[in-house]
């Protein structure tokens, strides 16, 4: 499955399990405008539901991850319109939706940061399961230097990554966060180098796409809904996720490769 069409705003390919989304209007940094915010969305559900899909990449084409939302696009509505209000609700429903998407689906998805990620490239971002960037690679929310509030899920997603008070200031000051710094806030996950982002990046996605699928996928799902339970819920859910997972075929290659003494091969 693919999609190589130079035109299109968002590339789709998967091979050996590992679908690689890109994100495909480099002259515009990857801004997001209402056909690249429903490509994605189309793009994201189509992993969802594609047997084939074991793990997911979402990086940019070009120099930058994804400098928000299309500011001409925003400007434009306003001056045709007089308001962006409309404009903005119809971007962010598809933006939620991706992200929701990004969140709900059992398949690890892995954000990388291959440059600049802005306003809703950073909510995009940090709405990974895991996140990798290049070393040239930088964050900034962005929202407020333009007038308006912040959206795309980074409201949720970044006081629990670095805590409210330095969200806060990050938002208000729209200071750029260097990679380096932003694995050190506990933003990100891993920093590569820059020269060889993309090898690095897929190597990463891909030993995910090589892993237990189900025990992958139920694992995301008990750290999404942690926050909301109790004690005993969270431990009454692990308890029913675990024993599904020991009626998998990939409990059986895992128990006889670790006996055996070999790398597992899930999935296979």
């Amino acid at each position: 499955m693919s999609d190589h069409d130079s035109h299109s705003t968002v590339l789709f390919e998967v091979s050996d399990g590992l679908a690689v989304l890109t994100l495909n209007r480099p002259e515009a940094y990857n801004a997001l405008n209402l056909q690249m915010s429903a490509d994605l969305l189309d793009a994201l559900v189509a992993c969802d539901e594609c047997a084939e899909v074991r793990a997911v990449l979402l990086t940019g084409r070009g120099r930058a991850f994804c400098a928000g939302g299309d500011i001409r696009a925003m400007r434009s509505a306003a001056d045709s319109e007089g308001r962006a209000g409309t404009f903005l609700k119809q971007l962010t429903v598809r933006l939620h939706a991706a992200v929701a998407t990004v969140v709900r689906m059992p398949k690890p998805v892995v954000t990388a940061v291959n440059g600049p990620a802005a306003g809703a490239g950073l909510s995009l971002a940090l709405a990974g399961d895991l996140v990798v960037a290049a070393e040239n690679a930088s964050f900034t929310v962005a929202y407020t230097a333009i007038g308006l509030a912040p959206d795309g899920s980074s409201t949720y997603f970044l006081p629990r990554l670095i805590g409210p008070k330095r969200a806060y200031e990050l938002m208000a000051f729209n200071r750029a966060v260097p990679a380096r710094e932003a694995h050190d806030l506990g933003m990100i996950n891993d920093v590569l180098p820059s020269e060889s982002f993309a090898e690095g990046a897929k190597a990463y996605a891909r030993r995910l796409a090589n892993g237990p699928s189900l025990a992958l996928g139920l694992a995301k799902s008990l750290l999404g809904q942690s926050a909301e339970r109790g004690l005993e819920t969270a431990m009454e859910f692990e308890r029913r996720a675990i024993a599904e997972c020991g009626n998998s075929e990939d409990f059986v290659e895992g128990t006889k490769a670790f006996i055996e003494k070999r790398e597992a091969r899930f999935g296979s």
